[in-house]
């Protein structure tokens, strides 16, 4: 199962590689023009246009992208330096100081289990069905990692599928969040008067979650120290270089490396398929599944509390930080502008982010166990 399949691209059809090239125009348009995830759409796009030109070196042994491929899918080095990239931007002072929305990041990966065994109904093997279920986290880095070990045949349709639900959180949460909360639970007030966060607790916590993250689910040790590493560069304050370089440079190369990569993949052969159509469809379900269920807990925590929590928040329990947090607080102030429930939902969010890894790393591990029986 270990790394992404790199198929040496047979004469496509003219008709295939018409619509290819439409599919990667279309990727390219939506970057530019209406600019969602362009850091990564815009490099799949044009990497679709190069994977599915006839006979073009680039795909075989000795061709750029081939060796991208060996270099970096293959061995799940640039998801990982994308990690590493995303703790340096990380701030895990609102979840440190109100740890109560790390329920809310748990919840919000229910989705992903209910996907799995929605697409196991449909068919799929465990492996494919947990490749698939890992895109409602809305993580592309994560859905990478795990298709790239776990079915790496479906890498291409699950990485654009991932980057593309990305992109299109604020047009697909809102309705979802409207639908489940009452006017009266969105215009809750939340009091902000966190517990301060002491210097060591914010180096601490990414030493302590690696160790308890790494032995409890070893299989999400890759993604959870790369992620904590960026952290602690930043919280660290004595290589502010570094850091500077892991959300910048080290990012964006990889960034840019991976989308290449991964649209050199996206040739008509294997992606012009209804596999690719129920991937979109069973990615796009474990997202809303994600979001309900994470508002659902929101509500009962609201209950609970007797209506001192904002049900909005619990949205923000998926792994699209920073966009879901920032977008629980503009509905929320669609009701009431003086509203602020934003470090509140970035507490949930960056709960989320860690919930993703973790729930990745489950869904390596129950794979892993089941084929070893």
């Amino acid at each position: 199962m270990k790394g992404a399949a790199f198929a040496f691209p047979l004469p496509p059809s003219p008709w295939g590689m018409l619509v290819m090239f439409a599919v990667a125009t279309v990727l390219i348009y939506v970057a530019i023009r209406k600019e969602y995830e362009p850091t990564l759409l815009l490099p799949i796009g044009f990497g679709a246009l190069l994977g599915n030109l006839p006979n073009s070196p680039l795909n075989h042994p000795g061709g750029l992208l081939y060796i991208l491929n060996d270099i970096g899918v293959k061995t799940e080095i640039f998801p990982l330096f994308i990690f590493i990239g995303i703790g340096a931007l990380m701030d895990f002072r609102p979840l440190l100081a109100q740890p109560i929305f790390a329920l809310m990041g748990a919840a919000g990966q229910f989705g992903i289990f209910a996907t799995l065994i929605l697409a196991t109904a449909f068919g799929f093997p465990l492996n494919e069905a947990s490749s698939i279920a890992i895109i409602g986290a809305i993580d592309g880095p994560t859905s990478i990692y795990v298709s790239s070990l776990l079915a790496p045949d479906l890498l291409a349709p699950i990485a654009v599928t991932a980057y593309s639900y990305m992109s299109l959180v604020p047009i697909i949460q809102p309705p979802i969040m409207r639908l489940l909360t009452t006017r009266a639970e969105r215009r809750i007030r939340m009091e902000y008067s966190p517990r301060p966060v002491p210097r060591a607790g914010l180096l601490a916590f990414p030493l302590v979650v690696t160790v308890v993250i790494g032995v409890l689910v070893p299989a999400s040790a890759p993604l959870v120290s790369t992620l904590m590493l960026g952290n602690l560069l930043k919280e660290s304050g004595v290589v502010q270089r570094l850091s500077d370089t892991a959300a910048n440079e080290l990012t964006n190369i990889s960034t840019l490396l991976l989308g290449l990569t991964i649209g050199s993949l996206m040739q008509a052969a294997t992606f012009l398929q209804i596999k690719t159509l129920m991937i979109l469809m069973l990615g796009l379900v474990a997202f809303a599944l994600d979001t309900v269920f994470g508002l659902l807990f929101g509500k009962l925590l609201a209950v609970i509390t007797r209506g001192k929590i904002n049900p909005l928040v619990g949205a923000a329990g998926i792994s699209a930080f920073p966009m879901s947090g920032r977008l629980v607080q503009k509905i929320a102030q669609e009701e009431d502008f003086t509203n602020h429930v934003l470090m509140h939902a970035m507490g949930a969010n960056t709960a989320g982010q860690l919930g993703s890894v973790i729930a990745g790393g489950i869904l390596l591990a129950l794979v892993t166990a089941y084929l070893a029986r």
